[in-house]
């Protein structure tokens, strides 16, 4: 049985979800891939990993980096979990691109190319958004491209990080 609770941001209403110890989900509730991250049946509860989150995103808000990250784990391919992987390394106040997530991805699995565009596939339906900071990627030459929460909100997020959205990072 999975759970689910809310929080209410300052860009909008969140659906938290978890396994019952882990958190398994969150973003936006007018997401449409919200549902890819609750198994059903599903009941409203409050958890302690529901109180830590949203200790995260409260801290998160108010402009400041936590320290801490509540429990995660997410269901998706092998390729998709290396992405979410790849985008929890993108520092805070740092941006990279898809790009440079399929350079990084396709070197480590000895290939000489990979698509960006199958990361940014992989990128959108990523299941724990703001703390797996999908809001960190951006298009080549830095526009900001796709956000499932959309961009109005990915270029909240990343102000609230002080992000030079023109000034990519590594990771």
């Amino acid at each position: 049985m999975d759970f689910v609770n809310y929080y209410e941001s300052p860009l909008g209403k969140i659906k938290l979800s978890s396994n019952g110890t882990k958190l398994t989900g969150l973003c936006f509730f007018d997401q449409n891939n919200y549902a890819e991250t609750m198994d059903s049946p599903h009941s409203e509860k409050e958890l302690p990993v529901f109180t830590l989150t949203k200790s995260w995103l409260a801290i998160y808000f108010a402009g400041r980096r936590p320290n801490f990250s509540p429990e995660l784990t997410f269901k998706g391919t092998v390729f998709q979990e290396r992405v979410w992987n790849k985008l929890q390394k993108i520092p805070y106040g740092q941006t990279t691109t898809y790009g440079e997530i399929a350079k990084r991805l396709a070197a480590e699995q000895g290939l000489r190319h990979m698509s960006a565009q199958a990361v940014g596939r992989a990128v959108g339906h990523n299941p724990i958004a703001i703390i797996i900071p999908c809001h960190r990627i951006i298009g080549s030459g830095g526009k900001l491209t796709g956000y499932s929460g959309g961009l109005e909100r990915k270029e909240k997020l990343l102000l609230l990080e002080r992000v030079d959205s023109l000034q990519t990072g590594t990771m």
